[in-house]
Order: structure tokens, then sequence, then C-alpha cells
């Protein structure tokens, strides 16, 4: 194996290209310590302490401590962990080792984010957020259909009709910019354009 390029990530950090294709993002003091410099070859005791021991534990405690942070779905903390250079094979190690002890559990994510936004967020909202968060459309409206048999008196519209009454709005009396306010609003949150306007020409009082 043969040290190809190595590319300053910052004051601390290089990127350094194995054999053109591979890149291991290391300290600098790291390059002193095995001796790795451009053209030179990487003997097997340095590559193997280097691969197995330093990156493998440290793209899992990356992982770890973004966990403590916040909670992530697998395709979350994979981009986080791509932002950070490490290597696909590492990552997937990473994930691997999380994923086993359940810190990144997709179906609890999603659970945990239904539950938090069913009362201001439409489910096209919501579903639109969690895939591009990486939850699969299956898995989404298996945890949806978890959620509504638990909700049995969910329904969108009178989400709206309770976001309407926090807003405080009265279509008795909100005049033309009020109401292209609430609506923007309410849209932005996925809920559709006729359930809103159908929504907004009733007063609230009389459904809640």
């Amino acid at each position: 194996m043969t040290v190809t390029e190595i590319k300053e990530l910052n004051a601390k950090k290089v990127l350094v290209t194995i054999d053109g294709h591979l890149v291991l993002p290391l300290y600098k003091g790291e390059l002193r310590k095995y001796g790795l410099r451009e053209d030179a070859e990487i003997d097997a005791a340095s590559w193997s302490e280097l691969w197995d021991i330093v990156l493998v534990k440290r793209s899992r405690l990356r992982a770890m401590n973004l966990l403590q942070k916040k909670n992530y779905t697998q395709t979350e903390l994979e981009r986080k962990l791509q932002e950070n250079h490490y290597p696909q094979e590492l990552i997937d190690q990473a994930l691997a080792y999380v994923m086993q002890f359940h810190y990144v559990d997709d179906r609890r994510y999603a659970e945990d984010y239904i539950r938090f936004h069913s009362t201001n967020r439409s489910r096209q909202r919501i579903r639109r957020d969690l895939l591009a968060k990486g939850i699969s459309v299956d898995l989404f409206d298996s945890v949806w259909e978890s959620f509504l048999s638990d909700q049995e008196d969910w329904d969108e519209k009178t989400q709206i009709f309770r976001l309407l009454e926090k807003r405080h709005f009265d279509p008795a009396t909100a005049d033309e910019k009020a109401r292209a306010k609430i609506f923007g609003f309410l849209y932005r949150k996925g809920y559709s354009a006729d359930a809103i306007r159908e929504c907004m020409s009733v007063t609230y009082e009389s459904t809640l």
C-alpha cells in the first residue's frame, strides 16, 4: 500500500489517500508516528494498527459522541460520518456497532417523531420530514398505522382548528393580510389548501 496524496484538512487533521482511492482522516501527529509521506509504502504492521485499532475505534467513538447530543436515524448518522471523511467500510462497521445496542433505531425514531409532531404538523409534512431523514416508506406507513390505532380521535382538521385557536384566528374579523399569513403558516406545515380554507371559514369555537 502506498500513500499517494496528503491533503491538509484543517490545523490538526489531514486527508491521506492510499493507492489513489482510499481516503483516511488522520491527525498530523499520526503522519509522523506511522511514517506516512507521499509516495511512501506503508508497512503491514503500521497499516494493521492504523486501520484495525485507531480508525475503527475512532469512527465508533465519533458515532457515539454524535448520538449523545441528539437522536439520529441510520441514514442521518451515516451522512454525519461521511462528512467526517471516514471510508464507507468504517462507517458500516460503526453503524453496525451502535445499532446492535439499539442506540440507533429507526422505528423508535419514527414513533417518537410522529408522537411529538402530530399535534401541529400534517401527516404529509411528517411523512416528508421522515423520508428526508432516511425513514423508508414502508416503515413510515407501519408506524403511522400503529399511531392511528392508538390515537383513534386524531384528525387533521382538528389539528388545524387547534392551531387556529392558538393563533387567535377569527374568520369574522381577520383581514386579508391576516388570512394570508395564517394560510402560509398552515400550508408550510403540510396541510392541504382545501382543508385550510375549509377550516378558516368556520369559527373554531364551534368545532372544539
